[in-house]
């Protein structure tokens, strides 16, 4: 079993469980904190752009529900705003209102903004935290949900995926 977490209109196919707060019809359950699954159930995770909206204390048990419904030596794949990538960017004179989006998020019309902000290592010592190994970086297009074009893709200049900087974090830990 494959869940896509925070999936939102993107649909992956029948071979992905999609779980999202939104109404799609492709969306199955609507909470991600607590998934109608038995443990050890699941063979990958994806999240791509939603674990930053959860804070310092939520992210712990939201981790903790991921990790009980993975398999042993299932693949937990993240995707989350790459602060250093945006810094190193804002540094080097790009124009500070090209990050709001991606550091403050806000989803629709509702008040629903990112709650932390994480750099490869903040990001690792989490997962550590949350008793995932292997935590390495992962290349979007070498996944099977590459031809979906989400926020691991994301680049500034915006789309420019041969020339320009990737913004996202992505990351793949095993169970």
């Amino acid at each position: 079993m494959k869940l896509h977490l925070g999936c939102g209109k993107r649909d992956f196919g029948s071979e992905w469980v999609h779980i999202d707060q939104s109404e799609f019809s492709h969306v199955v359950h609507q909470d991600v904190t607590n998934l109608p699954f038995e443990d050890d159930s699941c063979d990958l995770i994806y999240a791509s752009h939603l674990l930053e909206y959860f804070d310092g204390v939520e992210v712990l048990k939201v981790l903790d529900e991921w990790n009980r419904v993975l398999k042993p030596g299932g693949v937990l794949r993240i995707a989350v705003p790459d602060f250093e990538a945006m810094s190193t960017l804002y540094n080097s004179g790009k124009n500070l209102d090209l990050f709001l989006g991606p550091l403050y998020g806000k989803m629709g019309v509702t008040s629903f903004y990112h709650k932390m902000v994480y750099d490869y290592r903040s990001l690792k010592r989490l997962l550590e935290s949350a008793e995932f190994s292997n935590i390495k970086r992962y290349n979007w297009r070498r996944t099977e949900h590459s031809h979906f074009d989400d926020h691991s893709q994301a680049y500034i200049p915006h789309m420019d995926k041969e020339n320009g900087v990737l913004i996202s974090l992505n990351v793949e830990a095993i169970k």
